[in-house]
């Protein structure tokens, strides 16, 4: 096992907490008002358990809300965006499952930053 891998980014941030080669596990935190770009990915799904916060969650142009102990199943190319509206911290969980967890799998729609 790889030791925790922390990336910080303009919503917030995202630390590895277990990586093998069958799936990834990551704890994502979204500060108040951060908001992840509209993606998919063509090599994962994703799992995401909401443990602190509440979650403003896009799936295919389609708006749900969650709380803290709720689970999102995002399947492979399933377009999909996270947002936290309120003044507190988001963290949910994910877990990556699939053939291929590098960040270059993620295949942006819309994003503020303009990353590809």
């Amino acid at each position: 096992m790889k030791s925790i891998e922390k990336e910080e980014r303009p919503w917030g941030r995202f630390f590895v907490i277990h990586d093998e080669r069958q799936y990834k596990l990551k704890r994502i935190e979204v500060d108040p008002g951060g908001r992840l770009s509209y993606q998919y990915h063509k090599k994962r799904s994703e799992t995401w358990t909401i443990v602190e916060g509440e979650a403003l969650v896009i799936l295919d142009d389609k708006s749900f809300n969650y709380k803290a102990g709720d689970s999102i199943l995002i399947s492979q190319g399933i377009k999909h965006r996270v947002e936290n509206k309120t003044n507190k911290k988001l963290i949910f969980i994910e877990v990556q499952t699939g053939t291929y967890f590098g960040e270059d799998d993620i295949v942006r729609i819309e994003d503020e930053r303009r990353r590809s």
